[in-house]
């Protein structure tokens, strides 16, 4: 019979083991439901990547330096995949404007798009290290 601190080893890596497989099945469910297609037949990830392809050519080298500055507090384990997102959006708003280059204002306009409310208080926090006004945008953070 198992007794002891055996017994605690054993229960605690069932524990363990079981919160990590729930974790990672959170987020392979998550990336899963935004791959699904929705009623125009491509999924989330498929209108991203659309629209980065799309303005892959109309993305100055300064802006493109500005994008990952304003994602860098991201944690760098998930940063890959808010880039995406976050081109993604910029990508939208460019093709739906007809722009002939991505402006600043642009990267600014479509990263609060794309950041999620909870993140608001950080992107608040580096657009003002960037010294960015954010009055133009305050209609935006609503």
């Amino acid at each position: 019979m198992l007794g002891g601190w055996f017994l605690w080893f054993i229960l605690f890596w069932i524990v363990v083991l079981i919160s990590l497989f729930a974790i990672g099945g959170f987020f392979m469910f998550r990336k899963f439901l935004k791959r699904l297609p929705k009623e125009d037949g491509k999924s989330d990830m498929d209108w991203e990547e659309h629209y980065v392809g799309e303005t892959r050519d109309l993305w100055p080298a300064d802006q493109k330096e500005l994008l990952e500055d304003l994602v860098s507090p991201v944690p760098e384990l998930f940063r890959d995949v808010a880039r995406q997102k976050i081109a993604g959006k910029i990508g939208a708003l460019a093709v739906d404007e007809k722009v002939s280059s991505i402006t600043e204002d642009l990267v600014i306009r479509g990263y609060i798009m794309a950041t999620p409310k909870r993140d608001h208080k950080f992107l608040r926090k580096k657009l003002t290290e960037r010294q960015v006004n954010m009055t133009p945008y305050e209609h935006l953070f609503n």
